[in-house]
């Protein structure tokens, strides 16, 4: 039997990572978390977790080395989806020594771990689109030869998670792939980000909870738009279809929306009457704002395609709002 571990299974994508993994292999699978970890995204899962029902729960952290050769150890995994990260570009702006520790230096930490106690194990890096950072738009759409040029304390870290992983290839004979994900978003995805805090505040505005009134912060940004859940399928496909240790490989959507654009989409489909008000703690100092992907390299090895529209993609993303309001009657904006 095939064990897959997969590091923050308790976020967005981790949580997807492990529905499709359930639904589509027999593999058994270990969740990586923290003590502390919030279990709200894998709540559907706890039963099976009780039971020993092909979902397992390992507990360990990025900044400790000994808990994460203790995870390794005891996931003894075949398939590593290293996932977990400090992953809100704005957060690191405020805690940047704390999110280079995490998501680089955890990586390596990580790796390390892998080298010792999983040297056969096929393992993805999730970096990000954010290691291109401003992109000039004679580059676009961005290939993945693409110079790096970070644009915030997230995309640093980032960057270096993916030097990390492609040197451990190279250094190691390690069989790491490393994915460098465009902008994907769903059900589930965390209210830090731009497209999820626009959904939440239109829910409380629908609830009465909030005045008609959405704040924001760089709205002319440009984004394409991928839904979590082709996503997940991208990073299964990408282990499991004559994997090639050491490339890397853009996955994003295919078509191009700017910030402006998605909200005025989630407005129209909420039907909520509102205005809109500049936050000033909502825009970054340096904002990566053309993130347009050629995701041709991927797409040719492995076939895969996206599948749920982004009018879905965004009606998921607003009902799931509207469920979470229903269900707690009191939440920040």
């Amino acid at each position: 039997m095939m064990r897959a571990l997969i590091t923050g299974i308790t976020g967005m994508v981790g949580s997807h990572l492990a529905d499709y993994l359930l639904a589509h292999t027999d593999w058994e699978i270990y969740g990586m978390v923290r003590w502390r970890s919030p279990l709200d995204n894998i709540e559907h899962l706890v039963s099976r977790i009780n039971n020993r029902d092909r979902v397992h729960l390992v507990y360990a952290d990025l900044s400790e080395e000994a808990s994460l050769r203790h995870a390794v150890k005891a996931a003894a995994p075949d398939y590593v989806f290293h996932l977990a990260a400090q992953s809100f570009p704005q957060t690191s702006f405020a805690s940047p020594a704390d999110t280079i520790d995490t998501n680089m230096q955890g990586t390596v930490r990580l790796l390390e771990a892998l080298k010792d106690h999983a040297p056969g194990a096929l393992i993805h890096v999730c970096s990000s689109s954010e290691v291109y950072g401003r992109v000039s738009a004679d580059k676009l759409p961005i290939a993945e030869d693409c110079p790096f040029a970070p644009a915030s304390p997230y995309a640093i870290s980032k960057a270096g998670a993916d030097l990390a992983a492609q040197h451990y290839a190279a250094a190691y004979g390690m069989r790491i792939l490393v994915s460098r994900m465009f902008t994907h978003t769903g059900p589930r995805r965390g209210d830090v980000f731009v497209e999820s805090s626009f959904s939440k505040q239109l829910a409380m505005i629908e609830a009465g909870q909030l005045a008609p009134v959405i704040r924001h912060g760089n709205l002319d940004s440009i984004r394409t738009i991928t839904d979590v859940r082709d996503a997940v399928r991208a990073y299964y496909m990408l282990l499991t279809i004559n994997p090639q240790p050491g490339q890397v490989y853009n996955i994003g959507g295919g078509v191009a929306f700017s910030v402006r654009e998605i909200l005025n989409q989630l407005i129209a489909i909420s039907g909520v009457k509102c205005t809109l008000e500049v936050d000033a703690a909502r825009m970054r100092p340096v904002d990566a704002d053309l993130q347009v992907p050629n995701c041709s390299k991927f797409k040719a090895h492995t076939g895969w395609e996206p599948q749920i529209t982004y009018q879905q993609t965004m009606q998921d993303l607003l009902n799931y709002w509207r469920e979470r309001v229903r269900k707690h009657a009191h939440l920040a904006r």
